[in-house]
């Protein structure tokens, strides 16, 4: 009976084959691909001139795509190592997709900082010139270690599969059977090889916890360490990390629901995951509003002058409509969607998951561009394009892309390798059958 469990297990989640939906959807990621590196082509044979980045608004969407990949990022270390280190069985099936997530992210952050810069060929200039000082190397070096860091968490985990997907040949092509040889090719099954990964896996657990917070910590610093009203904040550490986890949550939620449906894994990714994931978007959600109250109140209360322009910004002029959607769609929506039971179920909760991630760009929009646009000095005798900033289209052609090579890496390690832990998966099975016996 347990072989026959074990078979089944194995059978339900080796890679499978793109079906027409999942052909569809990897042919309208490649063609977003296509249309944002065309426009970044444009943009190096033209400069940063084909932009709306001028004088003041020196940052855009660019820096604001940036800081979400680096929070979506930080679902790897919730998921894997805060969950695994305090025992928390039921993550399993979520702790691959989280990290699948993370490396995705945080690859296509380190992209999107190569596209900001205009003049990608004086990148190494940071690496023989750049000074300990700045808060930009502090977030190279976090960046660099974050992303090693990940890639291991998802590939010791995956060893184990490796041999077992080399036992299924007839269900691999040539090149995917290469690929696991060549990666697990050194793995043979053996209790001290387990013991060795065991170890590593929760040393790795460990270390990227005060990592996972640097990074976003140290990105926060490249904003609040500037004297800029909006950004002069003690504030910004905590209140990036929070947000960071509640998109990075919501993420998982969307991610759950997909795979569950089109890769048939209801058995595995259930109702009862759907509720708990619920219930943690719902705390991060509650957390995430209050160090956006702590944010606004502070200011809003000793109302500054420089402070008063930024706020009313943001509150009745023109980024209101921006800034409450993100509100409302980062937090307030998904908070009376999960808090109920029936909004945890997997369709509701996969909704809920969508505006997280959707409020929680913008929100990352609004973070970025209000600032820049509200000096300390007014702006005068300048063009009326320096009062503004929207985005031109090689801007949004390249975000778009990003975001849709993100996804497209996602889908083609889905393709590849399990996205649920098969190893694992048997052995929670097995010694649940034996805690029952």
């Amino acid at each position: 009976m347990e072989n026959l469990e074990k078979e089944q297990i194995v059978q339900d989640l080796l890679p499978q084959e793109f079906g027409k939906q999942g052909k569809i959807w990897v042919a309208c990621l490649i063609a977003l691909c296509v249309i944002g590196f065309i426009a970044y082509c444009h943009q190096l044979s033209k400069g940063l001139v084909v932009t709306a980045m001028r004088d003041y608004a020196s940052w855009g969407i660019y820096i604001s795509n940036f800081v979400f990949f680096v929070a979506i990022s930080l679902v790897g270390s919730l998921i894997t190592a805060v969950l695994r280190l305090t025992d928390v069985h039921w993550s399993t099936p979520l702790t691959r997709i989280a990290e699948i997530i993370a490396v995705s992210a945080i690859t296509f952050a380190s992209i999107i900082i190569v596209v900001d810069m205009g003049r990608p060929d004086r990148f190494y200039n940071l690496f023989l010139h750049g000074r300990l000082q700045s808060p930009i190397v502090w977030d190279v070096i976090v960046i660099t270690t974050y992303f090693f860091i990940s890639i291991l968490l998802l590939y010791f985990p995956l060893l184990p599969d490796l041999k077992i997907m080399l036992k299924y040949k007839d269900r691999t092509s040539k090149w995917m059977y290469k690929l696991y040889s060549f990666l697990g090719s050194f793995w043979k099954d053996k209790p001290e090889q387990f013991k060795i990964t065991d170890k590593a896996i929760n040393i790795l657990s460990i270390t990227i916890i005060p990592v996972a917070f640097s990074i976003h910590t140290v990105t926060s610093w490249l904003f609040a360490t500037t004297y800029r009203p909006g950004w002069d904040s003690t504030n910004f550490g905590a209140y990036f990390i929070s947000g960071a986890f509640l998109v990075g949550s919501g993420g998982v939620l969307v991610a759950m629901y997909v795979f569950r449906s089109h890769y048939n894994l209801k058995k595995y990714i259930t109702y009862d995951h759907f509720d708990k994931m619920g219930k943690v978007v719902v705390m991060l959600a509650l957390l995430y509003l209050y160090f956006n109250v702590n944010e606004f109140l502070v200011p809003a209360f000793k109302m500054k002058k420089p402070e008063e322009e930024h706020l009313r910004g943001l509150f009745t002029g023109e980024f209101a409509p921006i800034f409450w959607f993100a509100i409302t769609t980062s937090m307030l929506l998904p908070i009376l969607i999960l808090v109920t039971k029936k909004g945890r179920r997997p369709f509701p909760a996969f909704i809920a998951g969508i505006l997280v991630v959707i409020g929680s760009w913008f929100k990352r929009y609004i973070i970025v561009t209000p600032t820049l646009l509200h000096p300390f000095l007014p702006m005068r005798d300048v063009p009326a394009s320096y009062h503004h900033y929207f985005p031109t289209w090689e801007e949004w052609a390249i975000c778009i892309g990003s975001l849709a090579g993100a996804l497209l890496v996602i889908t083609f390690f889905a393709r590849i390798f399990p996205i649920i832990p098969i190893h694992e998966t048997i052995t929670e099975t097995e010694e649940h059958e034996h805690d029952k016996k």
